[in-house]
């Protein structure tokens, strides 16, 4: 049962969290379950990890239907991306837990440091608004989908600040539409994630629905945010590498340079 301090610090996390996913698309594991042990308390790693996995999931659903209202999603690449990512992710994961977790996430820490110099580096590109399916960018599609997918699994979070970059590689979209077309594949990958946590009993469902409720007021106003900054040529590139940065800092703290 959560204490009064415990849920209030909840909603303040899961605001932050759906902010994120709203804005950029992404940081939503990554954020959430550190939030849950080390500001809400959690005392156990796996319960906070089914946690957020459920609370993540739903808000990136909350969220995909605030970006879906503004007609920025591409539905058929979305699809077809989570799609082939759910099965990258079975794989991952299951070679994902013959690895030392400190030295994954290190790892994953420094290719989020590339990908935000790329995004850095292409920040002007304007993208093509009317892209669609084809012949052409499926197998891009599709292989970016299992490979994303794969790593989300194998490194143990949802992806978003792969999926982003992957779907703008692959389809050659502006990075709002990426954002908003990537919230299916990190609400696709929650959900699985999720379903494993429950069925196993390693969830807090008090935790996850206060912090769902904060994600809501958060992800409204990082959609508004993340409107506005697409209007602005590079502005929305420029905060998501800048975002993919800090978090990938602190995740090189905690598993390489704190004991």
């Amino acid at each position: 049962m959560l204490s009064a301090m415990q849920a209030v610090l909840g909603v303040g996390s899961g605001a932050l969290v759906g902010f994120s996913l709203g804005l950029v698309g992404g940081g939503g594991s990554v954020l959430a379950v550190p939030l849950m042990v080390y500001v809400v308390g959690v005392p156990q790693p796996h319960i906070a990890i089914g946690t957020s996995a459920i609370a993540v999931a739903t808000n990136a659903a909350i969220n995909l239907f605030n970006h879906a209202r503004g007609g920025t999603v591409k539905w058929p690449c979305a699809l077809t991306f989570a799609t082939a990512g759910i099965a990258g992710a079975l794989v991952g994961s299951t070679l994902g837990k013959m690895l030392d977790g400190h030295k994954l996430l290190a790892l994953f820490a420094l290719v989020m440091l590339v990908i935000a110099a790329l995004m850095l580096k292409t920040r002007s590109r304007v993208g093509v608004e009317d892209v669609k399916m084809n012949r052409n960018n499926f197998p891009a599609i599709a292989g970016l989908g299992l490979a994303t997918g794969t790593l989300s699994g194998f490194f143990g979070i949802g992806g978003g600040f792969l999926i982003v970059p992957a779907l703008m590689l692959a389809t050659g979209m502006p990075i709002m539409n990426a954002v908003s077309s990537s919230l299916v594949a990190v609400t696709a990958f929650g959900l699985t994630t999720a379903a494993s946590y429950a069925w196993s009993g390693l969830v807090s469902w008090d935790l996850a629905a206060v912090f769902i409720a904060g994600g809501i007021a958060g992800g409204l106003a990082g959609t508004a945010a993340a409107r506005h900054l697409s209007t602005r040529r590079g502005a929305l590139n420029t905060v998501f590498a800048a975002v993919i940065v800090m978090v990938a800092l602190y995740m090189l703290a905690r598993n390489i340079f704190l004991p």
